[in-house]
């Protein structure tokens, strides 16, 4: 049981980002999306109202995951926040920025404040999906450790993932553009689920667009993802099994085209759900049981491990985690459950 601890916060941390990247990503989807598919003010406060009950609770997941892996994982924690300063503030300030516009807009009727709220909330949206999406290229492809586990990266250096590269090159930039591309789908779904008439005939489309480009960037960053880490298929190797999650990915792919023509909006939502669930679970497979992997050195790299707590700390915090998610979870049942249903206009005002 003590040798399998740091696994089970391994897992506990995986599922809570996946949680988030699955319902956070549809409300970045539909800011993403959302000047492209309303055309006016009833519309754009029925795409508010989409996502205005759930918004912020979905956040709380990316909270929650930061503090399971600061209780688990402490040097990873010290070490990822320490690297990724720069980013992790820019971040920041795009949720903080998003959070502003979506609370602000509706503060003044003015034709000049909720457009710039409006274009605000789009690019804060759009940018958190590229940088989320550029955060897993980073993990994915390594960062250069340090024999103290320290480790600092610049925005950018010569665009190549060698091994001292940037946050971004063409590697994470690729995976950044996935992100923003597949958050779009998703988003676009969710609202073609919430909404009625017009407004969901053109969310459809959208979805419909971002679905090619969603399938080329699966392709183009699967290539890239096992050129640049070979611990991907040494993984996949020593246990097919967790082939099951790429193949989820993919079925899950083509179901969303399957359920978006037969115009059954709410099972190509959760299509996409299990599409994006798929996709981060593979890379989490393939990278374990590296937490951060050392480009510099695979020996300097984070791993389950050697970055776990001590046991007691791993066994107590497993003690309080129990209830405390049992208690989120059945919170965010009971919100979505009042919340079911298609959106209406004045849901919107915030």
């Amino acid at each position: 049981m003590t040798e399998m601890l740091p696994v089970i916060w391994f897992c506990i941390v995986a599922a809570m980002i996946a949680v988030y990247v699955v319902l956070d990503g549809f409300d970045l989807g539909a800011g993403i999306v959302h000047l492209c598919v309303a055309r006016n003010e009833t519309e754009r406060r029925a795409v508010l109202g989409s996502i205005g009950p759930v918004w912020d609770g979905n956040e709380v997941w990316l909270l929650a995951a930061g503090g399971a892996l600061y209780c688990a994982f402490p040097p990873l924690y010290a070490s990822a926040f320490s690297g990724f300063y720069l980013p992790l503030m820019m971040v920041l300030w795009l949720l903080i920025l998003r959070g502003i516009a979506v609370e602000f807009r509706n503060h003044l009727d003015n034709r000049v404040w909720k457009p710039v709220w409006d274009v605000t909330f789009c690019l804060a949206s759009a940018l958190l999906a590229i940088f989320l999406g550029a955060a897993l290229g980073n993990v994915v492809r390594g960062v250069p450790l340090n024999t103290d586990g320290d480790f600092f990266l610049p925005l950018w250096t010569n665009w190549r993932p060698g091994p001292m590269p940037g946050i971004l090159d063409w590697y994470t930039v690729l995976v950044g553009l996935f992100s923003l591309f597949a958050l779009t789908q998703h988003g676009a779904l969710w609202v073609a689920h919430k909404t009625e008439d017009a407004l969901r005939g053109r969310a459809r489309n959208v979805a419909r667009m971002a679905w090619f480009a969603v399938a080329a960037f699966t392709v183009l960053v699967t290539i890239a993802s096992f050129r640049i880490q070979p611990c991907l298929e040494a993984s996949f190797r020593r246990a097919p099994a967790g082939f099951v999650f790429p193949a989820l990915a993919l079925v899950a792919l083509l179901s969303i085209v399957r359920y978006r023509r037969q115009g059954e909006d709410l099972k190509a939502f959760l299509a996409s759900s299990l599409f994006l669930a798929g996709i981060f679970f593979s890379a989490v497979f393939g990278l374990f049981p590296n937490l951060l992997p050392a480009n510099s050195n695979p020996a300097f790299s984070l791993t389950v491990q050697n970055a776990s707590a001590a046991e007691y700390g791993l066994r107590t915090g497993l003690i309080w985690f129990t209830p405390g998610i049992i208690l989120a979870v059945s919170y965010a049942v009971f919100l979505y459950g009042r919340f079911a249903g298609k959106v209406q206009p004045a849901d919107g005002g915030h």
